[in-house]
């Protein structure tokens, strides 16, 4: 009797001892599906961030550039504000000129052309003032018009213009009654106008040549390639030096302008400039898994001082 006891609990304890190890496999099974399910979440969830991370990056570079073209615009109108306004103050100047020396009866021959030279140069500003207000116009226009002070300002300097047309017209009906002929008085300073115009026209063209730059990208042999890099001296191949080939073409490089290209695009795992631009002048603007994204020029004027262009080698 005692020896079918002790049997039937030697099992109950085997299959207790069965049960026990079935739920360690199951729970160990359970916690390998548990890791295997995070570390695919972490993975979809790191991959998403990065592209989320680079989306973000492509949408504030984008920002970045937009928010720089308005702001070179606007800076521009506001120059051609500034150029509007000093014109005006120059017609009240010479009106208030010409009305203390026609104010006698008579007067010389002297004094009389010198009247007709300043409403010349009356008329002058007037149609320079009325061409400027026009491209701004037009300027705002294309732009949406939805800059508020920018229309505001427009608005008063039209009125303005329109003031001293109406004062000029008032004047010259004077100097009409003082025997002045008023074909004189409606030329313009064909001549001089022509003169400036064509002096600003090569200030403006000198100006774009002194802040002409090239650079190009690209591995050694992309850059081989293009005709712009090789490699010279060093002993049975050894100790080569990468350099500029002489008279390589300008096709083989992208143009800028020095005041306003700040950033030289890069997109590699590494670069390094064969040309010499001096060290503090610029900067390497690193990304995402460490690419570098740009070269970004801190010092225009330093940067460019030794060379016009920039040849910078890429490493994939």
């Amino acid at each position: 009797m005692e020896t079918e006891k002790s049997s039937s609990n030697n099992s109950i304890i085997k299959k207790q001892e069965s049960n026990s190890g079935g739920n360690s496999k199951a729970l160990m099974i359970s916690f390998i599906i548990f890791l295997i399910a995070g570390l695919v979440f972490y993975s979809l969830y790191r991959r998403e961030h990065k592209q989320l991370l680079s989306f973000m990056e492509n949408q504030k570079n984008s920002l970045t550039e937009t928010i720089t073209a308005r702001d070179s615009v606007i800076n521009q109108w506001m120059i051609t504000f500034d150029e509007i306004e000093k014109n005006l103050a120059l017609i009240k100047e010479k009106e208030k000129i010409i009305t203390i020396n026609s104010s006698d009866v008579e007067f010389s021959k002297d004094r009389k052309d010198q009247i007709l030279e300043d409403i010349k140069y009356i008329n002058s500003l007037l149609d320079q003032n009325k061409k400027k207000i026009a491209s701004l116009n037009a300027q705002l226009k294309k732009s949406g018009g939805t800059i508020k002070a920018l229309q505001t300002k427009i608005s008063e300097l039209e009125f303005s213009m329109k003031q001293s047309e109406n004062q000029i017209s008032d004047l010259k009906t004077i100097l009409a009654d003082k025997n002045f002929e008023i074909e004189q008085l409606n030329a313009q300073m064909t001549d001089m106008q022509v003169t400036i115009e064509k002096k600003d026209e090569e200030i403006v063209n000198k100006t774009a040549e002194l802040n002409k730059a090239f650079f190009t990208t690209g591995t050694f042999k992309e850059l081989k390639a293009k005709g712009v890099v090789t490699k010279e001296g060093g002993f049975i191949g050894l100790g080569k030096k990468k350099s500029l080939i002489d008279n390589f073409p300008d096709s083989a490089f992208t143009l800028i302008n020095i005041t306003e290209a700040k950033i030289i695009p890069v997109n590699s795992k590494g670069a390094r400039l064969i040309t010499e631009h001096p060290t503090g002048s610029y900067e390497l603007i690193r990304g995402n898994n460490d690419i570098i994204e740009s070269i970004e020029i801190t010092d225009p004027v330093k940067f460019w001082k030794i060379s016009k262009y920039a040849v910078v080698e890429l490493t994939r």
